[in-house]
């Protein structure tokens, strides 16, 4: 390491390094190391990089997400999905910069903002103040305001999210002069992912922040007597406080306090937690600001020049060295890319690439200004510029609003993303149309200037040459009649990255009475190597009248200025070439409205202002409704969460993870090229089959009742139904090591079925299963996805780890993991359905299959549960359904939360609305002529008793007021030709209990101590769906204490054998029953000393029980009675009970490109007596998210005949990057959940009902208004006949649906998106 003083000259040969340079530099690094900031000494390795320890690094740098993981007792986020876009690995950098000794003009920087730890090279924080969420609180410290609050509104679940979550609203906190508003807070949660809570719970957690005066943040520091600030480090004057400094804009603390104190806090504002924050280190501030060279492993190097001509020196000696500002771009390739760069230059701290100028001309933006810097630099221009030259500025700001989320725009540059030249750059056709240009230097300290059209000369190549470096981009202002416009659209609306996007511009002038086209520009981005200029269209509109008559011309050369072949890169050839139209289209309303308002065009009718109204999203609203029903102690109450194509063919075994991952990438196959069965047709045609997995249900005669006259009507139709990645938070991930000599083996795994693991590895290594342990303390969510697929994982690690005698951990990356573990099967159903004119169903033939994969894991029982379900909640007197599970090149596609049983009521559900269609009517008319009464015998046999569905239904009806919500849809729909909105109503009956009769058994073991307080084992496994906490529950209602007095132990096979999988929602009733049945063995035999009544606590009563030799353990056993199904005869009583539920939802579509979001939603649902209130209703608001993610966004695409574009056998959407869940801006705005009252469920313990799975169906609702919406906007051009919408609804499906005179440019009105089933 080489340091140079502020001003300095760089040192850019090969000397050695000097002693005492290396050692100050390395003292600023460490200083950024204090109680709650990353750790200074241990790094982990990373490609080309090494260690650093001590108070002297050696070669190394690394990235942030690996220091705090590894310090001891600091067991945090860092390692989550090990990939980018999760946003659980945030932490907050603090930053102090003084550039005022460089240059003339003084440029400080000070502020707390958010980073990806797994983006931020370590030696690019150097002199950064690093905070982590162990940092700010804990629970044997005390939690800081931000985490209790979050625990108290129940917005854990696994928890793997959640220090994502604190620390992106703890940034926010920090840097905000004023408490946020509550638009704020959403944004600033914009970029974060959570799989199990739905959200809502975590917006209503942070809300409270929003409404106090937090002194914390606004107050003035303390000050001595003699007027100088108190450091509330040390107690005593200093001057990291001072009025002066840039410091003294954050208040961290008030008063002098050194440690954490445990407390509790009521009330959150400022002055209940002032005390407990951290301050900016005054050492950091201190500091003398050095350029830096590093060297890594592997010989790279990495420079931080401090002035431009010392940038200009570092590219004379090293061409080729990667300029890195952010690392949001590099990260990526050097990281999941395998890119190598010998040289890095860190640009962060030259003064002249941070420039953001007013000039007469336009805005100066330097290359290294990050975008969240630019955002709040054009916001305060609009606002004193007005909007007549600021167009251009106010499209940039509402395209940032869309780029990546806010921690990657903290650190993102411009410079970094023009130099970048993605092809799906949001920016960039913005910068061509506004007629931006850009200034460049050389190493002589030549500047020359580009214009932004010509700068993009190929797929990510520029006009940049080696020696040059870009200074700055001009954008000038705007004229008078001057129009600018953004457009993108994407999967997601927040955080994902463009399918289409564009930049357009036009200059109105008037000539001889007319205003005319004098100016034009149309940029497009997402449809080439480049962004494309439509050059055709541009020269057409030149000295032309803006006016509809020109729309079909300059459609048509549309057309020819953007071509995209029919396998272009990214598929969806037919829905981004209307897009391209759309957008013109839009643009050209725009500009007839914004000309009108100034009085010089005809203006737009109502029904076309529709087209250019921009979103904006309020405040989420959230309602949970449901009664108390007490139950002892604990049970019933609303407690807070106890927790809150690759094929594998061998691992590598190395001293790190990313030693292992490079190994493993040198790793050569040669394959032989095989015919490959890719779907499900193919599978039909070809007879490919798994074995013996034919199966066969009926009732009544299906063939005398079509034959017959009775049926008035007969449908037929296919249902092609999607599959999803289970996107688990925590990737599959196991630690192995051998005991006594390797002659046993125990592991740690993330598993749900602990037994399992126990089982094969066992059998893996020829040990008996007593040999062999298995431990789970929680896992970050499951899903289904880690019954059995994390068995493979933690059967390879064993065999290392026995073969070695050392411990042995997998984690998967998050790309290898959703590429080998399967997902939710994607299923076809081809349906026949006979009816009366009335409405009433009479028979239903149904042929069901599903894509099982290479081997035949679980889809057998997969497919069984479909078609248990597959009637959902219609009484039909004659059906007949057969299924078959298809064999596939593909994975092994695996459990995933309703086992089959969405797939199998969501092809009901679709030709239920085949039914409306053809007797034109409404669909929840159907669906209520046809519902299931208590007594109705199933078609498989099983009789249904305390039915619920009526009820639920009603009262859905009467909470979304459905009958006023249609009228108001329809007199939207009737105003407004491009935005349509659309109602649906879905209900649900799920069965609870495992299909398979043996696995409906549950142990535990309770043990009381002389203390009072009780350890309970059992065999389910917390994954954030609050079983831990409802077992405590459970427990300490029987034993009547405080539930403060129970704690739950790890689940662990030498505790409790031979368990089940948590799986299948049964759990609590299962474990829930033994714990019961446990307690109430030692209740019996605690009874005779009781009823002395001697004692005045249970603790009293637990010693003195024990002083009379009594048995306080007990193991507790339950099975599920009265079950049982034989598929021999198809009949029997498969089901303990069902879980009913019904969900409204109500959408608004953007017809132009697909875009939506959900308005309402309303769920109501039958859950008994609740143990959990809390608990229960988070589980139906994240079922009900995650669920929207598989009705309307989450696409699995795959390399088949459908995609062409993918290479065969691939999965394309294998990250966070390409595949997309729903994020905080796409819940509904207004979440209402109602529990349904006084209805007791006699079949399950303290009359519940299960919760997990029953509720993810219900988001189908979602998918049937986007329908509705879809079927009024066909209606629009004439087209009232059926038509199939698959799931997911993506943009591409729901815009290609609204047929118009745009999309019949590119495809039929009956034209269906390929999907990969």
């Amino acid at each position: 390491m080489e340091a140079g003083g502020v001003g300095g000259i760089l040192d850019l040969r090969e000397k050695e390094r000097t002693q005492q340079a290396g050692e100050e530099a390395a003292r600023s690094l460490a200083a950024a190391v204090r109680r709650g900031a990353s750790p200074g000494g241990l790094l982990r390795r990373r490609r080309g990089e090494g260690w650093a320890r001590g108070g002297r690094p050696e070669s190394g740098g690394g990235d942030l997400r690996s220091r705090p993981r590894e310090r001891p007792g600091r067991l945090s986020q860092y390692f989550q999905c090990l990939y980018i876009n999760c946003y659980a690995c945030f932490v907050v950098i603090a930053h102090f910069l003084n550039l005022s000794s460089i240059l003339t003009q003084i440029i400080t920087l000070f502020r707390h903002f958010a980073i990806n730890a797994c983006l931020a090279p370590l030696y690019s924080l150097e002199g950064m103040h690093i905070i982590t969420v162990e940092g700010i609180g804990n629970c044997r410290r005390g939690l800081h305001p931000v985490q209790e609050r979050l625990a108290e509104a129940h917005g854990s679940q696994c928890g793997f999210c959640t220090p994502g979550f604190v620390m992106s609203m703890y940034a926010l906190l920090r840097s905000s002069k004023q408490p946020p508003t509550k638009e704020q807070i959403e944004d600033s949660l914009a970029g974060n992912l959570c799989r199990c809570t739905g959200y809502r719970p975590i917006i209503d957690a942070f809300g409270v922040f929003a409404k106090t005066d937090d002194s914390l943040y606004t107050a003035s520091p303390s000050e001595s007597a003699n007027g100088k600030a108190i450091c509330p480090s040390t107690g005593k004057p200093c001057l990291c406080r001072n009025e002066t400094d840039v410091n003294g804009n954050e208040s961290s603390l008030l008063s002098s306090v050194k440690t954490y104190l445990p407390s509790s806090y009521n009330e959150i504002d400022g002055n209940a937690y002032n005390e407990k924050e951290l301050i900016f280190p005054p050492e950091l501030q201190l500091r003398k600001i050095m350029p830096l060279r590093l060297n890594g492993f592997n010989g790279v190097r990495w420079y931080r020049p401090l002035k431009l001509d010392q940038l200009l020196q570092l590219k004379s000696c090293y061409p080729e060295a990667k300029l890195i500002i952010g690392n949001s771009e590099v990260g990526v390739e050097t990281e999941f890319k395998n890119a190598q760069y010998g040289v890095m230059i860190s640009v962060t701290h030259v003064p002249e690439l941070h420039t953001l100028k007013v000039e007469e001309d336009g805005l100066r933006i330097g290359s290294a200004v990050r975008l969240a810097q630019l955002q709040d630099f054009l916001k305060k221009v609009i606002a004193e510029r007005g909007s007549l030259q600021t167009s251009s500025c106010q499209a940039i700001l509402r395209q940032l609003k869309w780029f990546a989320g806010t921690q990657i725009r903290n650190v993102a540059s411009v410079g970094g993303n023009i130099c970048t030249a993605s092809p799906i750059s949001d920016l960039n056709p913005l910068w061509m149309s506004t007629g931006a240009t850009f200034q460049i230097i050389d190493v002589n300290n030549n500047v020359r200037t580009t214009v932004a059209k010509d700068f993009f000369l190929g797929y990510r190549k520029v006009d940049l040459k080696d020696d040059e470096v870009l200074l700055s981009v001009i954008l000038p202002w705007t004229r008078p009649f001057e129009y600018v416009k953004e457009f993108k659209q994407a999967h997601r609306r927040q955080d994902d990255i463009a399918l289409v996007n564009a930049g357009m511009r036009v200059h109105i002038t008037e000539a001889e009475g007319n205003w005319i086209v004098s100016d034009v520009s149309i940029v497009y981005g997402g449809v080439a190597a480049v962004p494309l200029t439509a050059g055709k269209t541009e020269s057409f509109l030149v000295g032309k009248k803006l006016d509809y008559g020109l729309l079909d011309e300059a459609f048509n050369l549309l057309k020819e200025d953007i071509p995209l072949a029919e396998n272009a890169p990214g598929g969806m050839v037919e829905f981004r070439s209307s897009l391209t139209l759309s957008f013109f289209f839009k643009f050209f309303l725009y500009v007839t409205h914004e000309m009108n308002t100034k009085g010089l065009s005809e203006g737009l009718d109502v029904a076309n202002m529709s087209a250019i109204q921009s979103y904006t999203r309020p405040v989420t609203t959230g309602t949970q409704g449901y009664e108390l029903v007490r139950q002892g102690t604990a049970v019933g109450q609303p407690m807070v969460h106890l927790s809150a194509m690759l094929q594998i063919i061998g691992i590598v075994v190395a001293d790190t993870h990313d030693n292992a991952k490079a190994a493993a990438n040198k790793v050569n196959v040669k394959y032989s090229e095989l015919p490959a069965i890719l779907s499900i047709e193919e599978a039909i045609k070809a007879g490919s089959f798994h074995p013996h997995t034919t199966r066969c249900l009926s009732k009544g005669d299906v063939e005398l009742c079509f034959a017959s006259n009775t049926c008035d009507k007969v449908i037929e139709g296919e249902v092609q139904v999607g599959g999803q990645e289970h996107f688990y938070m925590e990737p599959q991930c196991t630690l192995v090591w051998p005991v006594d000599s390797g002659n046993e083996i125990h592991m740690i795994s993330s598993t749900q079925a602990p037994h399992t693991h126990q089982k094969y590895v066992a059998n893996v290594l020829g040990l008996p299963l007593s040999k062999v342990v298995c431990k789970t303390k929680r896992i970050g969510g499951g899903f289904g996805g880690k019954e059995t697929r994390s068995v493979i994982f933690a059967a390879a690690a064993s065999v290392a780890s026995y073969c070695l005698r050392r411990p042995v951990k997998i984690v998967l990356d998050r790309d290898v993991d959703m590429m080998t573990t399967g997902q939710r099967h994607s299923f076809l159903g081809k349906y026949k359905v006979g009816f009366t004119n009335d409405g009433k169903i009479l028979a239903l033939d149904l042929e069901i299959y599903n894509n099982g994969g290479n081997t035949l894991d679980l889809s057998l029982a997969v497919l069984e549960h479909a078609m248990l379900e597959s009637e959902n909640v219609y009484d039909i007197p004659n059906i007949r359904a057969s299924g078959k599970v298809c064999f596939t090149n593909f994975p092994s596609n695996t459990a995933f939360r309703g086992f089959g049983g969405p797939q199998g009521m969501l092809i009901a559900e679709n030709w239920i609305h085949h039914m409306a269609t053809e007797l034109r009517r409404s669909p929840e008319e159907i669906k209520e002529l046809n519902l299931h009464s208590d007594g109705t015998v199933l078609y498989y046999g099983q009789l249904l008793q305390n039915c619920m569905i009526h009820s639920v239904w009603d009262e859905l009806k009467a909470s979304s007021n459905f009958v006023e919500a249609r009228k108001a849809v329809n007199v939207f729909n009737s105003n407004n030709r491009w935005r349509k909105r659309g109602i649906a109503m879905v209900p649900t009956k799920f069965g609870i209990s495992f299909t398979t009769k043996f696995m409906n058994q549950a142990g535990a073991l309770v043990q009381v101590y002389t203390d009072g307080t009780v350890l309970v084992t059992h065999g389910g496994v917390e994954m954030g769906q609050g079983l831990h906490t409802k077992i405590a529950q459970v427990a300490a209602s029987s034993l009547d204490i405080p539930l403060s007095c129970v704690f739950i132990a790890e689940t662990s096979t030498d505790k409790v054998p031979s368990a089940s999988p948590t799986a299948a929602s049964a759990s609590s009733d299962l474990y829930g029953a033994a714990v019961l049945n446990a307690c109430q063995q030692i209740k019996a035999r605690m009874e005779p000393i009781a009823s002395r009544g001697n004692h005045k606590s249970f603790a009293e009563l637990a010693e003195a029980c024990y002083m009379e030799w009594v048995d306080l353990s007990a193991h507790g056993f339950y099975i599920t009675p009265d079950i049982g199904f034989d598929w021999n005869a198809g009949k029997g009583t498969p089901f303990n009970y069902f879980t009913y539920g019904a969900a409204f939802a109500e959408v608004e579509i953007d017809t132009l490109t697909g875009d939506f979001h959900t308005r309402k939603a309303d769920i109501v649902m039958d859950l008994g007596y609740s143990i959990n209130p809390a608990i229960d209703i988070g589980q139906i608001e994240g079922a009900f998210i995650q669920g929207l993610g598989w009705a309307a966004m989450e696409e699995l695409k795959w390399g088949d005949d459908n995609h062409k574009w993918i290479r065969p056998g691939h999965l394309f959407t294998r990250g966070p990057c390409s595949y997309k869940i729903p994020s905080v801006n796409d819940i509904p705005l207004n979440f209402k959940v109602s529990l349904l009252k006084g209805v007791p469920n006699p079949k399950a313990i303290h009359s519940s009902k299960a919760v997990g799975e029953p509720p993810f169906f219900l988001a189908s609702s979602v998918l049937f208004a986007i329908k509705d919406a879809i079927t009024a906007a066909r209606a629009e051009e004439g087209h009232l006949d059926w038509f199939p919408l698959d799931n997911p609804a993506t943009p591409e499906r729901i815009r290609m649906a609204c047929v118009d005179s745009i999309t019949k440019k590119f495809a039929s009105v009956y034209y269906r998106p390929k999907l990969s089933v």
